[in-house]
């Protein structure tokens, strides 16, 4: 089967999108562990990722992250550097989505897991994943190459 040509005149707007968010590292059990999210995807299955999300008013990234771990997690933390950015393309609502995501490794310095203070109620579960185990757990290659990084920094500041 032949794909029509597409129309030009067809495109989508596209918008530009700026998130924050990371690696939220409790160290106070012997082996590291990062506090990570389960969402429901567009398609229904379950993908375990960072948590992150859009800056509010004149919040800084810093600021930002430390927000949106918390609200999606549950766990307070104090952020210790930039583990740098990711970006992607998406389309949603008839828009064509591009989206950068800075990320932060923090340390936990308290709270207690849960989603329940996640206002957009995006995240449907909530678990500490030991490091090493993060590989075979974070849903994006983009978010698992970032939590290495993370992991090889712990390690170095010990």
């Amino acid at each position: 089967m032949v794909k029509p040509a597409r129309d030009p005149r067809r495109r989508l707007p596209t918008v530009q999108e700026t998130s924050s968010g990371g690696l939220v590292v409790d160290t106070s059990t012997g082996t590291p562990r990062a506090a990570v999210i389960c969402r429901v995807n567009r398609a229904g299955r379950h993908e375990w990722c960072l948590p992150k999300g859009h800056l509010e008013g004149a919040e800084t990234l810093e600021e930002a992250a430390v927000r949106e771990i918390e609200e999606e997690t549950g766990i307070r933390g104090r952020v210790v550097e930039p583990l740098g950015s990711i970006d992607y393309w998406f389309s949603a609502e008839g828009r064509r989505i591009h989206k950068v995501v800075h990320l932060f490794l923090l340390l936990a310095t308290g709270g207690h897991l849960t989603v329940e203070n996640d206002p957009d109620a995006e995240a449907v579960d909530v678990a500490w994943i030991p490091l090493p185990e993060l590989d075979t757990r974070l849903a994006f290659p983009n978010e698992r190459r970032v939590a290495e990084a993370a992991s090889h920094r712990l390690s170095e500041l010990a």
